[in-house]
């Protein structure tokens, strides 16, 4: 007969992880049933043969999750769960950004307790100064863009009137309801978590000396630590530069004011989401970028990008580098070789650098690359083994998502766990207008790893509902194994590309191939069924097919 017991689960933040703990015990020898119910936290669990506490704990640690005993458990069990050593534990952690605060919640989960250090304001980069308040100015702009130039007949178009100080005043407080939404109320829901307004900086392997506002300092010790220290804009070396009062994105974001002519250093994602964003709210903009836009990605959505910039009204010019920079009388002079560039306001998005500099990560061995970004294993680990790190401090790509997902699972393995953060299907959104999404591998990736691939590439006028919205701009790109027919990447330019882009991630994730994706299906009219039509024209034109065509 078998014996039912059943266990409290931390760490769940939906079915799906209740399904991935039920999972994870299945697979336990001797366990003939787990029912996980997400809601109540708890998993009800039927052994037809002894299976140990220590066992079925480590497995659910394994899978990222932690294990407590729940009061109507019944008869007591002895816990021996790696977890449950935990409790004591104190991890220090530098930093209180998305990565810092997925930890700190995940390691009070397991029983441990924090002390967090920030040197600046909580909360981290995309809250702050990253991902809201420049999403925010994004769909402001894009609002004015239709206003001035929407597709419709016998809808009247009009110049908008922008009062760009009551705009970021609206940012800005979306900002501070956010901020203390997600990070204040957090900290005061968490009595195991201590927030330290204060510069860090080892001075040995287990201990912070940390320095406050008034010129204090004092000591901490800790068990284990976490560096989620963050990056800050990086200034190119360029003649003159650092003697201006050029912005970088944090300035730019809260300028009140808009320039006349706003004149953009840069290439890649800021760089094109704020240059577009100016010239929508009025403004004059020149970008110079340093190879093309976008130039890391498949060269096609670069292409697609700087005709949508031109057609706007924004000049570009490629493979150009400022030689010198001077400011006065209120203008910034830009000197590109032979031509000289006058503008009001000079943005530099030209990348981040990680915040390590003055950890004095030297002493302690921690080893960093040339950029001061940390080395970290798949497990968050740096090369001294108490101490991980994640985030935009590490050689990670910088994107939010990425350093919570780092977060949560440095504190499993702070916590005694073992989980691994797998980054080779990682979705990437460029907030434009077309939007520019990719992920997986692109022609040129996928020849460097071996692949014979196959690719098509489908424009968007064959895809019904961009030509009910009389949008038509970009193009949806698949990418396959020519062997095997499975798909290997996705590079979208497309209005709501970013919503379309998960669809593909899940089918990589998944494994499946092109023709799954052919059959699969879509609901009429959506965008995303343009993966559904571009998968179709690996064996068919599908431009002879009728409407929602099976």
């Amino acid at each position: 007969m078998n014996k039912a017991m059943m266990l409290g689960i931390t760490g769940m933040t939906c079915n799906h992880c209740a399904l991935m703990v039920e999972n994870a015990l299945c697979a336990v020898p001797g366990v003939a049933l787990a029912q996980v119910a997400f809601p109540k936290g708890q998993a009800q669990i039927e052994v037809s043969e002894p299976v140990s506490m220590e066992v079925l704990a480590a497995a659910i640690n394994k899978a990222g999750y932690g294990v407590s005993l729940p009061e109507n458990a019944g008869t007591p069990v002895a816990m021996e769960a790696k977890n449950a050593h935990a409790t004591g534990l104190h991890v220090a952690i530098i930093g209180s950004g998305s990565s810092a605060f997925a930890a700190a919640i995940r390691v009070t989960e397991g029983g441990g307790r924090v002390t967090m250090i920030e040197s600046g304001t909580l909360g981290g980069t995309c809250v702050n100064v990253g991902c809201v308040p420049s999403k925010i100015m994004i769909r402001a702009a894009q609002m004015a863009q239709w206003q001035r130039a929407h597709p419709f007949r016998g809808l009247s178009h009009s110049v908008p009137d922008v009062d760009r100080a009551v705009l970021v005043q609206q940012q800005q407080d979306r900002v501070a309801e956010l901020r203390e939404a997600k990070y204040d109320h957090v900290l005061a829901t968490h009595p195991d978590i201590t927030f330290v307004q204060g510069h860090a900086r080892f001075v040995d392997a287990t201990t912070l000396v940390v320095r406050t506002a008034d010129g204090s300092e004092q000591r901490l010790q800790a068990d284990r630590f976490l560096i989620a220290a963050g990056a800050h804009a990086h200034c190119p070396d360029i003649e003159g530069l650092a003697q201006t009062p050029y912005w970088t994105s944090t300035e730019a974001l809260v300028a009140s004011e808009l320039p006349r002519h706003l004149l953009v250093v840069g290439g890649a994602v800021v760089a094109v989401e704020l240059a577009q964003a100016f010239r929508r709210l009025g403004c004059a903009v020149t970008l110079l970028a340093r190879s093309t836009l976008l130039s890391k990605d498949d060269p096609a959505l670069g292409v697609g990008l700087e005709a949508v910039f031109q057609e706007e009204g924004i000049r570009v010019l490629k493979h150009t580098v400022p030689t010198s920079v001077h400011y006065e009388k209120d203008q910034f002079l830009v000197s590109i070789g032979a031509e000289t560039i006058h503008a009001d306001r000079l943005l530099v998005a030209t990348g981040r650098t990680p915040n390590t500099a003055d950890l004095g990560l030297e002493q302690i061995g921690v080893i960093t690359d040339k950029s001061g970004a940390i080395l970290v294993d798949a497990h968050m680990q740096s090369s001294v083994p108490h101490i991980y790190a994640a985030g935009d401090c590490t050689t990670h790509p910088q994107f939010v998502y990425v350093a919570a997902a780092g977060g949560t699972r440095a504190a499993i393995n702070l916590l005694g766990g073992d989980a691994s953060l797998d980054l080779r299907v990682l979705p990437v959104v460029v907030f434009t207008d077309p939007q520019v999404a990719t992920v997986g591998l692109d022609e040129r990736t996928a020849a460097q790893q071996g692949f014979t691939t196959d690719s098509r590439t489908l424009t968007l006028d064959n895809v019904p509902r961009a030509l009910a919205n009389f949008d038509t701009r970009g193009f949806i790109k698949l990418i396959a194994d020519k062997h095997t027919g499975k798909l290997l990447g996705a590079q979208i330019l497309a209005a709501e590309g970013g919503e379309i882009i998960q669809a593909a991630t899940l089918a990589i994730r998944g494994g499946l191939g092109i023709q799954d994706l052919a059959d699969q299906l879509f609901p009429y009219l959506t965008m995303v069924e343009g993966l559904k039509l571009c998968a179709q024209t690996f064996t068919k034109d599908v431009s002879q097919l009728s409407c929602c065509a099976g």
